[in-house]
């Protein structure tokens, strides 16, 4: 960005959905900003025609932390998300085009309504001002799994090998049943008895809670950690990925699946049905690419991780500076 990059202005927007969240401020980080975060909230009829309708716009836009939304408009507005999308496209009209529009994933428009749009393989976006990643971008590299490790360091008393398993839900994509939760019980199980060791156990958000308490009781016969949600305490998820020897991840989440294969170290993405649609599109690029393995995981495997945020940050960083006097124009 600019020489001082504490000098810009920068506005980081997601719909408060934890992936689009976690992807916009990421990017940020990259950036080396610190953006205000808009936790960003629509009315009708623009939340459902987000991000087609400009018109009034601002008067169905609310800032969750009730904010407005508001000029001075920002240097630079980072969004991730259909919603988000809206509101970037709308900057850059508000500030005369000297706002710098930064749009992560597929914003459902011509990517030329944004300076950039940052968009991963399987959303088959192209034009000059598309980057295209393989996954999602995320803040995983050795010095955030160090700090994972630092933060959580009795994990480091659990039997080898250490299986972190991350649990999502189910998508339009792929179907979570009894019938998938079952196998993969099954499977861990079966290791288990062969080679013991112990199992790092996280859902999601989107986990329901009786699923969560299910495999809460479950896991229980085995060594290792169960986290469920604020009320076993600090999230954990850091120092899970950070102390496992492999991780086993439901194939529903395009992030959780990123930030594994991040790590560097042997993922899974467990299966028991064909997946659909992009998601499978995703999940066959990563297999090609050496990202994905089938199990049982070699914990000796060895690959390049998935660590696509610093090509990212470089190439906005070049597009910024090439378009700055187009921004600076009266």
């Amino acid at each position: 960005m600019s020489s001082d990059p504490s000098n810009l202005n920068c506005w980081a927007i997601s719909d408060g959905a934890a992936g689009n969240h976690r992807q916009v401020m990421a990017l940020a980080d990259a950036l080396q900003l610190v953006p205000r975060v808009i936790d960003l909230r629509l009315r009708q009829p623009w939340d459902a025609l987000a991000p087609h309708l400009q018109l009034a716009a601002r008067s169905g836009m609310q800032d969750r932390n009730h904010l407005p939304i508001a000029a001075p408009w920002p240097d630079i507005a980072l969004g991730c998300g259909r919603r988000s999308a809206l509101l970037t496209r709308c900057l850059r009209a508000w500030s005369r085009h000297r706002c710098f529009s930064v749009q992560i994933l597929d914003p459902r428009i011509a990517p030329a309504h944004f300076d950039v749009v940052v968009a991963p393989r399987h959303d088959r976006l192209h034009g000059d001002n598309v980057i295209e990643t393989l996954g999602a971008l995320n803040p995983v590299d050795d010095a955030w799994l160090e700090q994972g490790r630092k933060r959580f360091p009795a994990f480091s008393a659990l039997p080898a090998r250490r299986t972190a398993v991350l649990i999502g839900a189910s998508s339009a994509s792929v179907t979570l049943d009894d019938g998938w939760f079952a196998a993969l019980l099954e499977t861990l199980a079966g290791e288990h008895v062969q080679t013991g060791g112990s199992f790092l156990v996280s859902t999601s958000r989107r986990t329901p809670a009786a699923r969560s308490a299910q495999l809460r009781q479950q896991f229980a016969r085995w060594p290792g950690i169960f986290w469920g949600g604020p009320e076993d305490g600090e999230n954990p998820y850091a120092g899970i990925l950070g102390w496992a020897d492999r991780i086993i991840v439901s194939p529903d989440s395009v992030n959780m699946v990123s930030e594994a294969c991040a790590t560097g170290k042997p993922v899974h993405a467990f299966t028991v049905a064909t997946l659909r649609g992009k998601l499978a599109a995703f999940h066959e690029a990563l297999r090609a690419a050496g990202h994905l393995l089938p199990l049982p995981a070699d914990t000796t495997a060895t690959h390049a991780p998935l660590r696509e945020l610093p090509a990212v940050a470089a190439r906005i960083r070049a597009i910024w500076h090439a378009k700055k006097p187009d921004r600076t124009r009266t």
